[in-house]
Order: structure tokens, then C-alpha cells, then sequence
């Protein structure tokens, strides 16, 4: 008996099927390796503001409009088998069988890998490492046991434990793009925290000018509008949410405060710890680390300048 002939309609169907069920299952491991690092963060590593900033909305972009269309090419390929169940023995679904099989082995392999290699160097394994590997193992198993069970002609013989597999897929899809709104927040949230993140670097360039027009004139300016008086300086920043100019005061010869209302409070504030950018005064070669972390509503920031970091500019 001749094998069936390949068509242009089943080799597109295919390839495209298997385009969209990596890209989905790469999205989706990544997805959960940016949850991960969000609820489990390093010390030593800076997490933006806006998480989604990090990768966060690609990748839920990606499950979103690509699942359901692996799904909806599954679909057409499963009706055409249906219809003809000879298509099941054209070569281009044997070799997407084989080839998801392989990568999804080489993919568990480099997973135990990684894990023996950093356990063997003694180095520290970390719940958030861990997790990872766990994902990357479970997920790729997972792929290696659904495509070779396909390939032995198992979800033929039951066909409903086939459609529960693909039910719990779908449910876990779901789950892992929704899950993202409880860890890390919405993206209107998101926005407020950009617009929080973006007062703390105004009030940042304000203390710069601040220091800048003591070190000129040996005094603290007396309103703001008189740094924006000076030809020395640029126009300052305000508030990007209300448009309102930002609170600043003098509290002595030597001291100031300026204050913003914010939407949240930082992320060190709710117990994940942070680093805020250094400001650089004029005159000064290095950056001196500022504490810019911050409750909801209007906070204040007690600066006091000390001459002998800020003498007078020759």
C-alpha cells in the first residue's frame, strides 16, 4: 500500500502547529520563571518597578494569541485525520512527533544538568532555583509523555482521556496568565507604579538641582521657582499624574524636604528589597546612595546637606 502524499495544506498546517505550541510552551515557562523571581527575588538583583516591564506582558501576549491557535490548527489537523485516517502516516507529522520527542528530552537532560552542575560546584540552592528546574522538568516531561504516547497510537484507543489532557492544558493556561494579575499585580496597576517610579526620579533630579544651586551660592534656594528663575538650570520636572508642581521646603539653613503623593507603597515597604537610584550631585565624582522608599499618599524625604560633601563650586 502507497503511503499518503504530503500536501502543501498539511505541511503549513503542521509547521504551524509546531511553531505555536513551542512558542506557547517557552512563553509559559518563562511566564512562570518571571513569577518565580518575582515572589522569590535575589538580593543582589534589581527588579523593575513595573514587573511587566520585564518580559512579563510579552510572554502573556504570546500564550494568549498563540495557544488558541495551536489549539485551532490541532482542531482542522484532528478533522482532517477523522475524515482520512491515513494522514496520520504522511511524514510531517511523524517528524513534528519525533522532533517535539527530541527536543523535549534534550530539554530534561540540560535541566538535570544544570542541576547537578550547581549542586556539585556547592553552590546554593535556592527555592527559586529549584522551582525552575521543577517547571522546566515537569513541563518538558509532561510534552515528552503526551507526543510519544500520540506516536504509539494511545489517545486513539482513549479518546477521552485525550480530551481531559486537553482540557487540563487549557485550565492550566488559563490559570497561569490570570495567576500573573494576583503575583505581580494588573497592568493598571502596573501604570500607577510607573507613575510612582517616575516621581521618585523627578524628586531625584530636584534634590540634584537643590545641591547644585548650594554649592553656587552657599544657601539653600528658598522656593523652587528660583532655581527655575536661573539660566544654570533646566525647567524642573512635576508631578506626571496631577501636573502639579512638587512640595519643597526648607526646614533650616542646611536642610530641605521634598515630598510627592504616591499611588503604593515601594516594594522594600512591602517586604522585597530594592535598590534606589543614586543621585549625583554636581561637583561630586562619586554617587551617594539616597533612601527613596515610600508609603502610599503624600510622603516626605528629610534631606540634610553636609558642606563638607558639597563645598563650593571655583
Amino acid at each position: 500500500m502507497d503511503k499518503p502524499k504530503t500536501t502543501p495544506k498539511d505541511f503549513f498546517l503542521w509547521a504551524g502547529a509546531v511553531i505555536t505550541f513551542y512558542w506557547s510552551v517557552i512563553a509559559s515557562i518563562l511566564l512562570v520563571f518571571e513569577y518565580i523571581t518575582y515572589s522569590f527575588p535575589n538580593a543582589l538583583t534589581y527588579y523593575p518597578t513595573d514587573p511587566y516591564q520585564s518580559g512579563i506582558s510579552y510572554e502573556m501576549a504570546s500564550i494568549i494569541v498563540l495557544f488558541p491557535l495551536y489549539l485551532f490548527l490541532m482542531w482542522i489537523i484532528r478533522g482532517d485525520i477523522l475524515r482520512d485516517p491515513s494522514r496520520k502516516e504522511i511524514w510531517v507529522r511523524r517528524w513534528a512527533l519525533i522532533l517535539t520527542l527530541f527536543v523535549a528530552a534534550i530539554a530534561i537532560a540540560a535541566d538535570l544538568i544544570t542541576l547537578l552542575t550547581t549542586f556539585l560546584n556547592g553552590e546554593e540552592l535556592t527555592v527559586a532555583f529549584l522551582l525552575k528546574v521543577l517547571v522546566v522538568l515537569v513541563v518538558a516531561g509532561g510534552a515528552f509523555m503526551h507526543f510519544i504516547a500520540d506516536l504509539r497510537g494511545y489517545w486513539d484507543r482513549f479518546p477521552m482521556r485525550k480530551r481531559y489532557v486537553s482540557i487540563g492544558v487549557t485550565v492550566l493556561a488559563v490559570v497561569t496568565i490570570c495567576s500573573g494579575f494576583f503575583i505581580v499585580g494588573t497592568p493598571a496597576q502596573a501604570r500607577l507604579a510607573r507613575f510612582d517610579a517616575k516621581k521618585v526620579d523627578d524628586l531625584q533630579n530636584i534634590q540634584s538641582q537643590v545641591t547644585s544651586y548650594y554649592q553656587a551660592k552657599q544657601k539653600l534656594p528658598v522656593a523652587l521657582t528660583d532655581i527655575n528663575m536661573s539660566l544654570a538650570y533646566g525647567p524642573l520636572p512635576i508631578d506626571p499624574q496631577t501636573g502639579e508642581p512638587y512640595t519643597y521646603q526648607t526646614t533650616g539653613t542646611l536642610s530641605f524636604k521634598l515630598c510627592a503623593t504616591f499611588n503604593a507603597a515601594s516594594r522594600a515597604i512591602q517586604g522585597v528589597a530594592t535598590q534606589p537610584t543614586a543621585v549625583t550631585p554636581a561637583g561630586m565624582k562619586g554617587a551617594l546612595p539616597d533612601n527613596w522608599q515610600h508609603g502610599a499618599g503624600q510622603v516626605c524625604f528629610d534631606r540634610t546637606i553636609d558642606p563638607s560633601f558639597y563645598p563650593p563650586l571655583k
